[in-house]
């Protein structure tokens, strides 16, 4: 199971929040380079970036700091936040963005997700994020009456091959993964899912190692990385 740091961008910072709330934000680095080349030195191979402003705006606020990060890493980064058209993918992918993650538009846009799932095959990852098993869209700030399980399902049979999977809820709570809603979420589709929310332990890490579904490629990890919970090193090890 592949290993995802989370660097959450809001006001040039890297910061977190807690269960999508702007108003519980921690600050961890002044600079995201800074952690980005932190999760270098310490052997990731892959991070997940998110621009937390542009989540909140509707369009990308970041993309200069996204741009050095990746210039500054050897290795992929996903990108999302706020991608609602197809300029913004185009300018985050110029960027340096190996994958972009859409959300929103994903699922109140048909046509729109066809087409960047046609233009950049492979490079799309769809974000699907839920409350009380319910679909929120719109930085998590808009709830709605759909089913997350069968977003998943629709989503699949529209072509998306890879899904991000968050149960709100327990983001950055650092009390334990949603393995209930998980489990629901991958049985759904046969696309990969990563799954992001909660985790906290090393034995958390463990648990979705051992029971995640086949299809769980990998976890996004951030504040019990940047508050030491455990290291990169214990990470790496516990999902080997």
């Amino acid at each position: 199971m592949i290993l995802y740091p989370a660097i959450d961008i809001r006001g040039g910072k890297a910061v977190r929040l807690t269960e999508g709330d702007f108003g519980r934000e921690t600050a961890y680095h002044d600079d995201p380079v800074d952690a980005a080349l932190r999760f270098a030195e310490a052997g990731v191979k892959i991070i997940h970036v998110v621009d937390l402003d542009g989540a909140r705006s509707g369009s990308p606020v970041n993309v200069k700091t996204i741009r050095r990060i990746a210039e500054a890493v050897p290795f992929p980064i996903e990108v999302g936040g706020g991608l609602r058209d197809a300029e913004s993918i185009a300018d985050l992918l110029r960027a340096g963005a190996e994958r972009v993650v859409i959300g929103t538009a994903a699922m109140r846009d048909p046509e729109f997700l066809a087409r960047m799932l046609a233009a950049h095959p492979e490079r799309v990852v769809v974000a699907v994020d839920a409350r009380g098993g319910k679909i929120s869209l719109a930085g998590w700030s808009e709830p709605t009456d759909v089913d997350v399980a069968d977003a998943i399902a629709d989503l699949t049979a529209r072509g998306v091959e890879r899904f991000l999977f968050t149960p709100i809820e327990v983001d950055g709570t650092l009390a334990g993964p949603g393995f209930e809603q998980l489990e629901r979420v991958a049985a759904a589709t046969s696309a990969s899912v990563i799954y992001s929310g909660g985790v906290g332990t090393l034995d958390d890490l463990r648990r979705l190692r051992a029971e995640a579904a086949p299809n769980v490629e990998g976890v996004i990890v951030g504040r019990a990385l940047y508050e030491g919970r455990f290291t990169v090193d214990e990470a790496l090890a516990a999902l080997a």
